[in-house]
């Protein structure tokens, strides 16, 4: 009798211990194993081997991989536990309550890493970040959006070509859904959109392209991987964006900020690319070379009547339109 027709060793309240025992053997085979290995060094049928590593995934949330017939586990799915003396731990949950500030839906992954960080917190952060889990857990879910994430997640993690089925903004210059072939460099958290972004090299236009994620309706894993571009060529890239759109013509921009907003402007370094100067009647000019206009036209209009745009002339000329059909809106 073979070992697929023998009554299976381990009984339903042994599950876990199964599937473990399954992870341990994916973590000793980091190029994969086959399954039916996997079978004959747990001691179950094959059949059960294919039934935990699906459930790994979609009820444990452990990400595997699989091609050509051999299965792994991503590398850095368990990770060694972290010690932080008590300002590291603050600075770690600032950073994560930057991220709750900005989000606008539920993320199930920032719970669960807030849950496991309030469980070795001093008593008055651990209440900190029991007050941050309250107000996370009002946002709503979006479960395709929360899979999408996860699926981008496991392609950067293997640097794996993914491709996406993406509706573009109506806005845009190219407002047609399309299909799209991207190596994923990036996942950016905007914090002007409140968004999360994918940023990679679009293999479909041969450039770098920005993706917002809640505009994805399908993304697939392919077999095929990639390397990252050798120095800091994305990041460089990254720091032109004023938030997250990289994939723009550099553009420079210079305005001039009234009396009155002046200093407050100048207490902050909103671009890496600034330079300010005060002017005699204590006005400021401000400049920078950005990627495009698109996102530092939002930050413009914000500050009202109190900036005025120099350069460039078309960014002048549609800050100005813009301004006329609010004050007829107000005037009608």
């Amino acid at each position: 009798m073979t070992l697929e027709d023998e009554p299976e060793r381990f009984g339903k309240r042994d599950r876990l211990a199964r599937m473990l025992r399954v992870v341990t053997v994916l973590r000793g085979h980091p190029d994969g194993i086959r399954p039916p290995e996997i079978a004959r060094r747990v001691g179950v049928a094959t059949r059960t081997v294919y039934r935990d590593l699906r459930a790994l995934e979609e009820e444990v949330g452990v990400a595997v991989w699989s091609e050509g017939g051999v299965w792994g586990v991503v590398g850095e799915e368990f990770l060694p536990p972290l010690k932080l003396t008590l300002d590291e731990a603050m600075a770690v949950v600032l950073s994560a309550r930057l991220m709750v500030r900005y989000a606008d839906k539920y993320d199930p992954d920032l719970a669960a890493a807030f849950e496991k960080l309030e469980a070795v917190l001093p008593r008055p952060l651990a209440e900190h970040v029991e007050r941050t889990l309250d107000v996370l857990a009002q946002h709503p879910r979006d479960e395709a959006f929360s899979e999408h994430v996860h699926r981008l997640t496991r392609a950067w993690a293997e640097r794996r070509v993914v491709t996406l089925e993406y509706e573009p903004a109506q806005y845009g210059t190219d407002a047609t859904a399309r299909r799209a072939v991207v190596r994923p460099y990036l996942i950016e958290p905007s914090l002007q959109t409140h968004a999360l972004y994918l940023i990679g090299w679009d293999e479909t236009r041969n450039a770098l392209r920005t993706f917002k994620i809640e505009r994805i309706r399908d993304v697939a894993l392919t077999p095929r991987t990639f390397e990252l571009p050798v120095g800091d060529g994305v990041e460089a890239t990254l720091r032109r964006a004023w938030d997250i759109i990289a994939d723009q013509p550099p553009t420079t921009v210079v305005l001039r900020f009234s009396p009155a907003v002046a200093a407050r402007v100048e207490e902050a370094t909103w671009h890496a690319s600034q330079r300010v100067q005060r002017e005699d009647d204590g006005s400021l000019t401000w400049r920078a070379t950005v990627a495009g206009t698109i996102e530092i036209r939002l930050w413009i209009l914000s500050w009202g009547d109190d900036v005025e745009v120099l350069e460039p002339t078309e960014l002048r000329a549609d800050v100005t339109a813009t301004m006329q059909r609010a004050l007829a809106r107000y005037r009608g």
